[in-house]
Protein backbone atom coordinates (compact mmCIF):
# COMPACT_ATOMS: atom_id res chain seq x y z
CA UNK A 1 0.00 0.00 0.00
CA UNK A 2 1.64 3.33 -0.96
CA UNK A 3 1.33 6.29 2.39
CA UNK A 4 1.03 9.57 1.98
CA UNK A 5 4.58 10.70 2.75
CA UNK A 6 5.81 14.35 2.86
CA UNK A 7 8.94 15.62 1.62
CA UNK A 8 10.01 15.78 5.67
CA UNK A 9 9.29 11.79 6.24
CA UNK A 10 5.67 12.03 7.85
CA UNK A 11 3.34 9.85 7.35
CA UNK A 12 -0.33 11.09 6.75
CA UNK A 13 -2.37 8.41 8.39
CA UNK A 14 -5.10 10.68 9.80
CA UNK A 15 -8.06 12.55 8.11
CA UNK A 16 -9.99 15.31 9.47
CA UNK A 17 -13.33 15.61 7.30
CA UNK A 18 -15.63 18.81 7.41
CA UNK A 19 -19.48 17.84 6.71
CA UNK A 20 -20.38 21.64 6.64
CA UNK A 21 -18.78 25.58 7.07
CA UNK A 22 -22.91 25.57 9.83
CA UNK A 23 -22.37 26.28 12.94
CA UNK A 24 -25.29 26.48 16.08
CA UNK A 25 -23.17 28.83 18.11
CA UNK A 26 -20.67 31.97 17.26
CA UNK A 27 -17.71 31.34 19.17
CA UNK A 28 -15.71 34.70 19.47
CA UNK A 29 -12.55 32.54 17.91
CA UNK A 30 -14.28 30.59 15.52
CA UNK A 31 -16.62 32.49 13.96
CA UNK A 32 -17.34 36.27 13.10
CA UNK A 33 -19.95 37.60 14.86
CA UNK A 34 -22.73 37.79 11.77
CA UNK A 35 -21.56 34.28 10.31
CA UNK A 36 -20.44 33.50 7.29
CA UNK A 37 -21.66 33.50 3.69
CA UNK A 38 -24.14 30.75 3.26
CA UNK A 39 -23.01 29.43 -0.38
CA UNK A 40 -24.94 27.32 -2.82
CA UNK A 41 -25.17 23.38 -1.38
CA UNK A 42 -23.86 22.52 -5.10
CA UNK A 43 -20.74 23.95 -4.03
CA UNK A 44 -20.59 21.23 -1.04
CA UNK A 45 -19.36 17.24 -1.46
CA UNK A 46 -22.76 15.11 -1.68
CA UNK A 47 -22.36 12.27 0.28
CA UNK A 48 -21.33 9.75 -2.35
CA UNK A 49 -18.65 12.19 -3.60
CA UNK A 50 -17.46 12.52 0.79
CA UNK A 51 -17.23 8.87 0.67
CA UNK A 52 -15.83 8.34 -3.00
CA UNK A 53 -12.98 10.74 -1.61
CA UNK A 54 -12.65 9.22 2.09
CA UNK A 55 -12.04 5.80 0.18
CA UNK A 56 -9.30 7.19 -1.90
CA UNK A 57 -7.57 8.25 0.99
CA UNK A 58 -7.94 5.25 2.46
CA UNK A 59 -6.60 3.95 0.03
CA UNK A 60 -3.12 5.67 1.22
CA UNK A 61 -3.40 3.38 4.68
CA UNK A 62 -5.74 6.54 6.41
CA UNK A 63 -6.36 4.91 10.01
CA UNK A 64 -8.52 7.91 11.47
CA UNK A 65 -11.45 9.89 10.23
CA UNK A 66 -12.28 12.68 12.14
CA UNK A 67 -15.92 14.35 11.86
CA UNK A 68 -15.40 18.03 12.11
CA UNK A 69 -17.68 20.85 11.10
CA UNK A 70 -19.34 24.02 11.39
CA UNK A 71 -20.98 21.82 13.89
CA UNK A 72 -21.00 18.23 12.08
CA UNK A 73 -24.33 17.10 13.64
CA UNK A 74 -26.48 19.60 11.85
CA UNK A 75 -25.26 17.92 8.91
CA UNK A 76 -28.95 16.78 7.99
CA UNK A 77 -27.79 13.10 6.45
CA UNK A 78 -24.79 12.87 9.07
CA UNK A 79 -26.34 9.36 9.90
CA UNK A 80 -26.35 8.09 7.12
CA UNK A 81 -22.49 9.45 6.29
CA UNK A 82 -21.34 8.29 9.39
CA UNK A 83 -23.13 4.45 8.78
CA UNK A 84 -20.99 4.49 5.40
CA UNK A 85 -17.95 5.78 6.85
CA UNK A 86 -18.04 2.91 9.79
CA UNK A 87 -17.87 0.32 6.77
CA UNK A 88 -14.44 1.60 6.11
CA UNK A 89 -11.22 -0.07 7.92
CA UNK A 90 -10.75 3.37 9.93
CA UNK A 91 -10.85 4.60 13.76
CA UNK A 92 -14.20 7.22 13.24
CA UNK A 93 -14.32 9.95 15.69
CA UNK A 94 -15.97 13.03 15.93
CA UNK A 95 -16.01 17.29 17.20
CA UNK A 96 -18.97 18.27 18.53
CA UNK A 97 -20.63 21.26 20.72
CA UNK A 98 -22.47 18.79 21.74
CA UNK A 99 -26.17 20.65 21.47
CA UNK A 100 -27.31 17.80 19.45
CA UNK A 101 -25.40 15.07 20.88
CA UNK A 102 -28.71 13.42 22.28
CA UNK A 103 -30.40 12.68 19.10
CA UNK A 104 -27.52 11.13 17.92
CA UNK A 105 -25.86 9.06 20.30
CA UNK A 106 -27.51 5.22 19.00
CA UNK A 107 -26.45 6.28 15.31
CA UNK A 108 -22.71 6.65 16.73
CA UNK A 109 -22.62 3.85 19.15
CA UNK A 110 -23.98 1.78 15.97
CA UNK A 111 -21.05 3.19 13.72
CA UNK A 112 -18.46 2.00 16.54
CA UNK A 113 -17.56 5.67 17.52
CA UNK A 114 -16.29 5.36 20.94
CA UNK A 115 -14.71 8.62 21.40
CA UNK A 116 -15.39 12.13 21.32
CA UNK A 117 -14.36 15.22 21.46
CA UNK A 118 -16.23 18.45 22.77
CA UNK A 119 -16.16 21.90 22.85
CA UNK A 120 -17.06 23.94 26.28
CA UNK A 121 -14.73 26.78 26.90
CA UNK A 122 -16.27 27.89 30.04
CA UNK A 123 -17.78 26.24 32.97
CA UNK A 124 -20.17 29.50 33.81
CA UNK A 125 -23.17 29.95 31.79
CA UNK A 126 -22.88 33.35 31.38
CA UNK A 127 -19.76 33.50 30.33
CA UNK A 128 -20.03 31.23 27.93
CA UNK A 129 -23.31 32.85 26.29
CA UNK A 130 -20.73 35.79 25.95
CA UNK A 131 -17.63 33.52 24.65
CA UNK A 132 -20.25 31.40 22.24
CA UNK A 133 -23.49 34.43 21.74
CA UNK A 134 -25.68 31.82 22.11
CA UNK A 135 -27.57 30.45 25.19
CA UNK A 136 -27.03 26.65 24.97
CA UNK A 137 -24.90 25.82 28.18
CA UNK A 138 -27.76 23.50 29.91
CA UNK A 139 -28.06 21.20 26.89
CA UNK A 140 -24.33 20.57 26.83
CA UNK A 141 -23.83 20.23 30.23
CA UNK A 142 -26.75 17.53 29.87
CA UNK A 143 -24.96 16.12 26.48
CA UNK A 144 -21.83 16.01 28.47
CA UNK A 145 -23.50 14.02 31.54
CA UNK A 146 -25.08 11.89 28.91
CA UNK A 147 -21.77 11.15 26.92
CA UNK A 148 -19.80 9.77 30.01
CA UNK A 149 -22.89 7.85 31.43
CA UNK A 150 -23.11 6.26 28.10
CA UNK A 151 -19.15 5.33 28.31
CA UNK A 152 -17.92 7.55 25.77
CA UNK A 153 -14.67 8.78 25.91
CA UNK A 154 -14.44 12.31 26.38
CA UNK A 155 -12.09 15.03 25.60
CA UNK A 156 -13.46 18.41 26.81
CA UNK A 157 -11.34 20.69 23.99
CA UNK A 158 -10.88 24.58 25.88
CA UNK A 159 -10.28 27.59 24.27
CA UNK A 160 -8.02 29.61 26.67
CA UNK A 161 -7.91 33.61 25.96
CA UNK A 162 -6.27 35.74 27.97
CA UNK A 163 -8.65 37.45 30.15
CA UNK A 164 -11.59 35.38 28.62
CA UNK A 165 -11.46 32.13 30.89
CA UNK A 166 -7.70 31.30 32.08
CA UNK A 167 -9.29 31.83 35.35
CA UNK A 168 -10.68 28.45 35.24
CA UNK A 169 -7.94 26.58 34.34
CA UNK A 170 -8.23 24.64 37.89
CA UNK A 171 -12.14 24.14 37.16
CA UNK A 172 -11.67 22.65 34.80
CA UNK A 173 -8.80 19.82 35.95
CA UNK A 174 -10.95 19.45 38.75
CA UNK A 175 -13.59 17.82 36.63
CA UNK A 176 -11.15 14.83 36.24
CA UNK A 177 -10.86 14.37 39.51
CA UNK A 178 -13.73 11.73 39.96
CA UNK A 179 -14.68 10.84 36.55
CA UNK A 180 -12.29 9.65 33.49
CA UNK A 181 -13.00 12.95 31.08
CA UNK A 182 -9.95 14.22 29.44
CA UNK A 183 -9.56 17.76 29.29
CA UNK A 184 -7.33 20.05 26.57
CA UNK A 185 -6.57 22.90 27.14
CA UNK A 186 -5.54 24.70 23.33
CA UNK A 187 -4.40 27.87 22.77
CA UNK A 188 -6.00 30.60 20.69
CA UNK A 189 -4.82 30.33 17.36
CA UNK A 190 -5.07 33.10 14.22
CA UNK A 191 -8.02 32.34 11.78
CA UNK A 192 -9.43 34.90 9.64
CA UNK A 193 -11.65 37.06 11.49
CA UNK A 194 -11.26 36.18 14.92
CA UNK A 195 -9.36 39.20 15.78
CA UNK A 196 -6.01 37.06 17.22
CA UNK A 197 -3.44 38.70 18.79
CA UNK A 198 -0.35 37.34 20.76
CA UNK A 199 -1.58 39.21 23.62
CA UNK A 200 -4.80 37.08 23.60
CA UNK A 201 -2.90 34.09 24.15
CA UNK A 202 -2.68 31.69 27.01
CA UNK A 203 1.12 30.49 26.57
CA UNK A 204 1.99 26.06 28.09
CA UNK A 205 4.37 28.11 30.38
CA UNK A 206 1.49 30.19 31.72
CA UNK A 207 -0.56 27.23 32.00
CA UNK A 208 1.41 25.13 33.65
CA UNK A 209 2.48 27.44 36.45
CA UNK A 210 -1.34 27.98 37.92
CA UNK A 211 -1.42 24.13 37.73
CA UNK A 212 1.66 23.81 39.43
CA UNK A 213 0.82 26.78 41.91
CA UNK A 214 -2.42 25.05 42.60
CA UNK A 215 -1.62 21.50 43.28
CA UNK A 216 2.04 21.70 43.86
CA UNK A 217 4.58 20.31 41.16
CA UNK A 218 5.34 16.85 43.19
CA UNK A 219 1.40 16.47 42.02
CA UNK A 220 1.73 16.91 38.52
CA UNK A 221 1.87 13.06 36.62
CA UNK A 222 3.35 13.17 33.18
CA UNK A 223 1.22 10.65 30.63
CA UNK A 224 2.69 8.58 28.03
CA UNK A 225 2.19 10.14 24.75
CA UNK A 226 0.74 8.39 21.86
CA UNK A 227 2.19 8.55 18.75
CA UNK A 228 1.47 11.60 16.75
CA UNK A 229 0.31 13.60 19.59
CA UNK A 230 -0.65 17.14 19.52
CA UNK A 231 -0.89 17.28 23.49
CA UNK A 232 1.28 17.53 26.03
CA UNK A 233 -0.41 15.35 28.62
CA UNK A 234 -0.57 15.40 32.47
CA UNK A 235 -2.40 13.69 35.49
CA UNK A 236 -3.10 15.06 39.11
CA UNK A 237 -1.95 12.56 41.81
CA UNK A 238 -5.26 10.19 42.44
CA UNK A 239 -6.95 12.00 39.80
CA UNK A 240 -9.19 9.52 37.80
CA UNK A 241 -9.11 12.06 34.26
CA UNK A 242 -6.07 13.82 32.64
CA UNK A 243 -5.46 17.12 31.47
CA UNK A 244 -3.24 18.61 28.26
CA UNK A 245 -1.96 21.17 26.72
CA UNK A 246 -2.57 22.01 22.79
CA UNK A 247 0.53 24.58 22.12
CA UNK A 248 -0.01 24.76 18.39
CA UNK A 249 1.27 28.22 18.92
CA UNK A 250 3.90 28.69 21.34
CA UNK A 251 5.04 25.34 20.94
CA UNK A 252 4.15 23.38 17.96
CA UNK A 253 4.08 19.74 17.58
CA UNK A 254 4.70 20.14 13.66
CA UNK A 255 7.54 17.46 13.60
CA UNK A 256 5.39 14.48 14.13
CA UNK A 257 2.05 15.80 12.61
CA UNK A 258 0.39 13.59 10.53
CA UNK A 259 -2.60 15.30 9.93
CA UNK A 260 -4.50 16.08 6.62
CA UNK A 261 -7.67 18.21 5.89
CA UNK A 262 -10.35 17.80 3.84
CA UNK A 263 -13.06 20.74 3.89
CA UNK A 264 -16.37 20.87 3.36
CA UNK A 265 -16.35 22.38 0.05
CA UNK A 266 -13.83 19.33 -1.19
CA UNK A 267 -10.48 21.26 -0.86
CA UNK A 268 -7.37 19.68 0.77
CA UNK A 269 -5.38 21.65 3.21
CA UNK A 270 -1.96 20.45 4.19
CA UNK A 271 -2.12 22.39 7.14
CA UNK A 272 -4.30 24.10 9.55
CA UNK A 273 -2.83 27.55 8.77
CA UNK A 274 -2.28 27.03 5.30
CA UNK A 275 -3.89 29.37 3.14
CA UNK A 276 -2.77 26.94 -0.27
CA UNK A 277 -5.51 24.09 -0.74
CA UNK A 278 -6.18 21.35 -3.46
CA UNK A 279 -9.61 20.95 -4.99
CA UNK A 280 -10.43 17.59 -5.14
CA UNK A 281 -14.03 18.20 -5.85
CA UNK A 282 -13.67 20.10 -9.34
CA UNK A 283 -11.16 17.14 -10.49
CA UNK A 284 -13.78 14.75 -9.38
CA UNK A 285 -16.71 15.81 -10.92
CA UNK A 286 -14.72 16.50 -14.17
CA UNK A 287 -13.44 12.75 -13.98
CA UNK A 288 -10.10 13.11 -13.19
CA UNK A 289 -8.06 11.05 -11.48
CA UNK A 290 -7.53 12.65 -7.76
CA UNK A 291 -4.65 10.32 -6.47
CA UNK A 292 -2.19 12.57 -7.69
CA UNK A 293 -3.53 15.77 -6.57
CA UNK A 294 -3.44 14.45 -2.97
CA UNK A 295 0.15 12.97 -3.27
CA UNK A 296 0.95 16.48 -4.43
CA UNK A 297 -0.43 17.90 -1.48
CA UNK A 298 0.64 15.99 0.95
CA UNK A 299 4.32 16.06 -0.48
CA UNK A 300 4.20 20.14 -0.72
CA UNK A 301 3.90 20.20 2.95
CA UNK A 302 6.23 22.66 4.67
CA UNK A 303 8.01 21.47 7.70
CA UNK A 304 6.72 24.10 9.85
CA UNK A 305 3.22 25.96 10.29
CA UNK A 306 2.63 26.22 6.37
CA UNK A 307 5.76 28.11 6.26
CA UNK A 308 4.99 30.81 7.78
CA UNK A 309 7.42 32.55 10.37
CA UNK A 310 5.65 35.09 11.73
CA UNK A 311 1.55 35.65 12.37
CA UNK A 312 2.14 39.16 12.16
CA UNK A 313 3.10 40.58 8.88
CA UNK A 314 5.63 44.05 9.18
CA UNK A 315 2.91 45.96 8.57
CA UNK A 316 0.79 44.26 12.04
CA UNK A 317 -1.65 42.56 9.99
CA UNK A 318 -2.85 39.07 10.84
CA UNK A 319 -0.96 36.13 8.10
CA UNK A 320 -4.25 34.38 9.33
CA UNK A 321 -6.32 36.97 7.34
CA UNK A 322 -5.20 35.05 4.21
CA UNK A 323 -6.90 31.88 5.61
CA UNK A 324 -10.33 30.96 5.99
CA UNK A 325 -12.28 31.17 9.26
CA UNK A 326 -12.05 28.31 11.54
CA UNK A 327 -15.41 27.13 11.45
CA UNK A 328 -15.12 27.08 7.20
CA UNK A 329 -11.76 24.67 7.52
CA UNK A 330 -13.10 22.44 10.33
CA UNK A 331 -10.61 22.65 13.22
Amino acid sequence: MKKLIDNHGRVHDYLRISLLERCNLRCTYCMPAEGIVLRDKAEFMSQEELIQIATTFVSYGIKKIRLTGGEPLLKKNFAEIIRELSRLPVELTLTTNAILLDKYIEDLRNAGVNKLNISLDSLQEERFNRISRRTDFQRIRSNIDLALKENFIVKLNVVLMKNTNEDEIIDFIELSRECGIKIRFIEFMPFNGNKWDWSKTVSYAEIMNIVSDHYGIHNILTEPLPPNSTSKNYRISDFKGDFGIISSVTNPFCDTCNRIRLTADGKVKNCLFSSEEEDLLGALRRGEDIKARIEAVVLAKKAKHAGISSFKSEEGQSIADQNRTMTSIGG
